[in-house]
């Protein structure tokens, strides 16, 4: 996969938009496959899943890259589904820095063809879904880039419950990282995890249960009381998700303002030709030298009490 930039960064106007090894505009949202299939196969979703050792991979989109303070997330409801920067109240996001982290403190991103259905309320946290796909913490020693596509190996989940919705996290780490075959999050609060990231944890909770006190908002909870669940736990909930995704493009739910416009998922009415998903690229403001850009404010430190 490529990316191609429309507008500036750090701009309303930035958009990062796909394309597949074929050069055709796609949305990473819905065409790119859920599972990492092998190479030969190209049909989507893939009959074969490609593994490592016994490991299902996974294909996860990079939104945020690590140490980073722009909120950059999927746009899904805009055609296509691009990376766009995150604007509250007519202003760009930018987290805080949590004491002692400096920005994420993973690569954030966001599994394709997953959906937290907001009308579906799940038996394990009694909360809806948060109405975006789900959510992935890659813990591997590599900073990836915004767009870049890295498959990856589940290890567990957190159950953020923020706001009143369901925010599942998924804590992966890249298939090729150095400590990948070490780590497999299997063991109860795949402990496995703690032993070799020592800390990085129990930093995640403290990450997600502050991150947005600095804007005025109360701490967020969990279900579990904070506990990690392991990886079949996680797998699970993200065949759930993907089943919802499918509802959603075949039109067996309400998707609401969420833009199902795909290029390459069979059956769908949603599909567009390759001459529309251009248009819809070609539309989106174009990248100049002379643009203004606004520099990604490297926010305060938040110390918590």
């Amino acid at each position: 996969y490529s990316t191609e930039q429309r507008g500036r960064p750090n701009t309303p106007d930035y958009r990062l938009y796909f394309k597949n090894a074929d050069g055709k505009y796609i949305s990473p949202f819905h065409d790119i496959p859920l599972f990492a299939g092998s190479k030969e196969d190209k049909e989507i979703p893939a009959k074969r899943s490609k593994t490592t050792g016994s490991e299902v991979l996974f294909n996860m989109i990079v939104e945020v890259p690590r140490w980073t303070n722009a909120k950059m997330e999927i746009a899904t409801e805009e055609p296509l589904n691009p990376i766009k920067h995150d604007i509250k109240k007519g202003k760009l996001r930018y987290v805080a820095n949590i004491f002692p982290h400096k920005g994420y403190i993973w690569n954030y991103g966001a599994l394709p063809q997953t959906w937290e259905d907001p009308n579906h309320m799940d038996n394990s946290t009694g909360c809806c879904g948060d109405n975006d796909p789900i959510d992935v913490c890659e813990i591997g020693s590599k900073i990836h880039s915004s767009g870049e596509i890295v498959q990856v190996k589940v290890l567990g989940v957190l159950a953020l419950v923020d706001e009143g919705e369901t925010d599942w996290k998924i804590i992966a780490i890249s298939a090729d990282d150095p400590e990948a075959q070490k780590i497999h999050g299997k063991y109860l609060h795949i402990s496995d995890v703690r032993k070799h990231k020592p800390g990085y944890l129990e930093a995640t909770v403290d990450w997600f249960q502050l991150y947005k006190v600095p804007d005025g908002k109360p701490e967020n909870h969990f279900a579990f009381n904070g506990e990690f669940k392991n990886k079949d736990f996680a797998v699970e909930i993200i065949k759930s998700t993907h089943e919802h995704w499918k509802a959603l493009l075949h039109k067996k739910t309400d998707g609401g303002t969420i833009k199902c416009t795909n290029v390459l998922v069979s059956g769908s009415p949603f599909c567009c030709s390759e001459e529309d998903a251009r248009s819809i690229v070609q539309s989106a403001p174009a990248f100049t030298n002379g643009d203004s850009v606004s520099p990604e404010v490297d926010s305060w430190y938040f110390f918590p009490k």
